[in-house]
């Protein structure tokens, strides 16, 4: 299988808010990202992907903020596959104030 070996789906759901953070354990390329609400989210929040860097606060970024007041569904898909470092982690947040039963998908590729 080569590369395919090291692309890895991680799956998280829930109803209440969404704070998900994923740690790697080595340097990884992000391929994408998905969330699915049971409805549109209805209120005005955002869901936000962001970079916690491992550095220091002054390198955090946000990757991609998407308005859930009219969206069930998002899909981000970098241009290219995005470098996570060693240390760095990807927090993916969303206050849910409707209760929305969510999923969350995100692809990775373990860089070896």
């Amino acid at each position: 299988m080569g590369v395919l070996s090291n692309v890895v789906h991680v799956r998280a759901t829930g109803a209440g808010a969404i704070s998900e953070t994923f740690t790697p354990v080595g340097e990884v390329e992000l391929l994408s990202v998905r969330l699915h609400l049971s409805a549109a989210g209805g209120a005005a929040e955002n869901y936000l992907i962001y970079i916690d860097s491992g550095t220091a606060t002054n390198y955090d970024v946000n990757l991609n903020t998407s308005a859930m007041a009219a969206l069930a569904d998002v899909t981000w898909i970098p241009e290219d596959p995005f470098h996570i470092q060693l240390g760095d982690a990807v927090d993916f947040t969303y206050n849910n104030g409707n209760a929305r039963t969510w999923g969350l998908e995100y692809v990775y590729r373990k860089l070896y």
